[in-house]
């Protein structure tokens, strides 16, 4: 489609100079001149008031003007919609999470990526969360599902999706070692519960930094690599576990542990999406980042 002559006429008529508009429009005076005698001609109107010294919008030019511009900003509008819909995204995201959070969180997540995105293609590993930032410090994985830890590394972008607090779970059966009042035990009676914790990652070290506070040598029983395992461990009576709250709330074994009221509490952590900052710049990456945005501001 030929816009031209209506920018012609539109340039003309916010210069009002036949020189200077042909120059904007890399077009010489005459084939410009050309252009509003083709519109006046269609419209059975004059536009423009001439002569060798001045140019003026008639009153029926300036009605023309509005209607020329909106149609030239409609047109780009469109133009951008539809380039858009034709360089539509292609290729593929490599998402790393744990077992909880990939039915906690991507399902919502992805299926809105999906919608947006249809060419974008989603590949998933799931695994202990410790391992998250690692994957993608590494270039292992683009983004990955992980606790915030107390101080991020500043190569990573970090956005937070929800916060679980971390808590003590014990098997529902009655054991010699269970502390009788959690909330106010001693240190000595700590030391002969048998402890499971996850190998490394945030939960271990605010358990650890939990266990140096109260003055207790923990009776570590087991080192599970990821939370899941923690709660069928703690469920068959092995032990007591530390696991978010998250964690519990989406096992199928949670009617096997109960929650130990321990006081001083554990703290709380942030769980969200982290990706190398210089992979923003990535236009799939991106979209994906902005997704979570929009549903985490």
């Amino acid at each position: 489609m030929d816009f031209r002559v209506l920018k012609h006429m539109v340039t003309l008529a916010e210069t009002l100079h036949f020189g200077r508009a042909s120059d904007l429009c890399h077009v010489s005076p005459s084939t410009l001149s050309r252009s509003i005698q083709q519109i006046e001609a269609e419209l059975g109107t004059t536009l423009f008031e001439r002569d060798n010294r001045h140019v003026t919008l008639t009153p029926q030019g300036l009605a023309f003007q509005h209607y020329a511009k909106e149609t030239l900003e409609q047109w780009e509008t469109q133009k951008r919609t539809l380039a858009a819909t034709m360089e539509e995204l292609r290729g593929d995201i490599s998402i790393y999470c744990s077992v909880t959070a990939s039915y906690s969180f991507l399902y919502e997540l992805l299926s809105d990526v999906r919608t947006r995105h249809p060419g974008i293609e989603l590949k998933l590993h799931t695994g202990d969360p410790a391992e998250a930032m690692t994957r993608v410090l590494e270039g292992v994985d683009d983004m990955a599902i992980t606790p915030r830890p107390r101080i991020p590394p500043g190569a990573l972008a970090f956005k937070s999706l929800t916060r679980s607090p971390l808590l003590f779970i014990a098997p529902t059966q009655t054991h010699e070692w269970l502390p009788l009042q959690p909330e106010s035990s001693t240190a000595a009676q700590w030391e002969q519960v048998p402890m499971i914790l996850s190998e490394a990652g945030l939960s271990r070290e605010y358990a650890n930094t939990w266990f140096k506070a109260m003055g207790v040598a923990p009776r570590i029983y087991a080192q599970v690599s990821g939370h899941e395992a923690i709660v069928s461990m703690v469920g068959l009576g092995f032990g007591i576990g530390v696991v978010p709250k998250i964690v519990l709330d989406n096992s199928p074994l949670a009617d096997r542990v109960r929650i130990l009221n321990v006081k001083p509490e554990l703290p709380h952590y942030d769980v969200g999406l982290c990706v190398l900052n210089r992979r923003l710049k990535n236009p799939i990456v991106d979209a994906l980042w902005v997704t979570v945005a929009e549903h985490h501001p």
